[in-house]
């Protein structure tokens, strides 16, 4: 039985276009009023919001698990303390890396965050040897691989770097996962591991599909995404998700 619904954005219930098919909002909704929780688990910040509405959803986590939301109550909460940020974001500036701290959809940065990802308008360019804001992410475009190196080694024991696909280095709070958010959910609506059913795309997904009773990978999922899931499904341009579900009959 599932009572868990808990789902990736990016590449995975998103399109490319960054977009929900309407097809896909039926089948959540007809889930929801079978009793499921649906839940987003995304790397993302504010920009969540705009992609994905709010009444789509009985808890939001974000940030990769820094964040997680049942309505307007946070209900799990894993900060950078902003002592322990500022030497990272100094050091990954003087490699010339593109490197900003986010709290709250505020990015604060060394470069034009908009030119980036123009969906992002709240940012300030920021002298991080001044910075004092605790951080949900820290992040930086990667150039190389040298890059994930260097700052993998800046980063103390509470931390832990995470890439994604497209070359963003996300840096966060150990308890930050998605898989640690997730269970903090289940536990207040009292659900277990077994009855929760997930979906993915990146590396960031796996902790999350590990953790879940059925792991399902996009076909446009990474090869190591693929390799630990139960399932494959349709790829996210294809309604890979509601169609998965039609197919397993959960809503019979």
């Amino acid at each position: 039985m599932v009572k868990m619904i808990v789902m990736d954005l990016d590449g995975t219930l998103l399109k490319t276009d960054k977009t929900i098919s309407e097809f896909t909002k039926s089948i959540l909704n007809q889930c929801c009023k079978i009793g499921i929780k649906i839940v987003y688990a995304t790397g993302r910040g504010g920009s969540a919001e705009s992609v994905a509405p709010s009444e789509l959803f009985d808890c939001r986590i974000t940030m990769n698990g820094a964040i997680a939301r049942i309505n307007d109550s946070i209900i799990y909460n894993k900060l950078i303390p902003h002592e322990i940020a500022r030497s990272i974001l100094i050091a990954c500036d003087q490699r010339g890396l593109k490197t900003a701290s986010e709290l709250s959809g505020m990015h604060y940065s060394n470069f034009d965050v908009s030119n980036e990802w123009s969906q992002i308008s709240n940012y300030k360019i920021v002298d991080f040897k001044e910075h004092n804001i605790d951080a949900e992410k820290l992040y930086f475009m990667v150039n190389n691989p040298d890059d994930s190196l260097f700052v993998e080694k800046q980063l103390p024991k509470e931390l832990y770097l995470s890439v994604s696909r497209d070359g963003l280095g996300m840096i966060m709070h150990k308890d930050a996962t998605k898989a640690k958010a997730v269970a903090e959910v289940r536990k207040i609506w009292e659900i277990s591991q077994s009855e929760i059913l997930a979906f993915g795309d990146d590396l960031n997904d796996i902790d999350m599909l590990k953790y879940s009773g059925i792991s399902v990978a996009m076909e446009n999922a990474l090869d190591e995404v693929k390799a630990i899931a139960d399932f494959v499904c349709l790829s996210n341009d294809e309604d890979g998700i509601a169609n998965w579900i039609i197919n397993s009959e959960i809503l019979k």
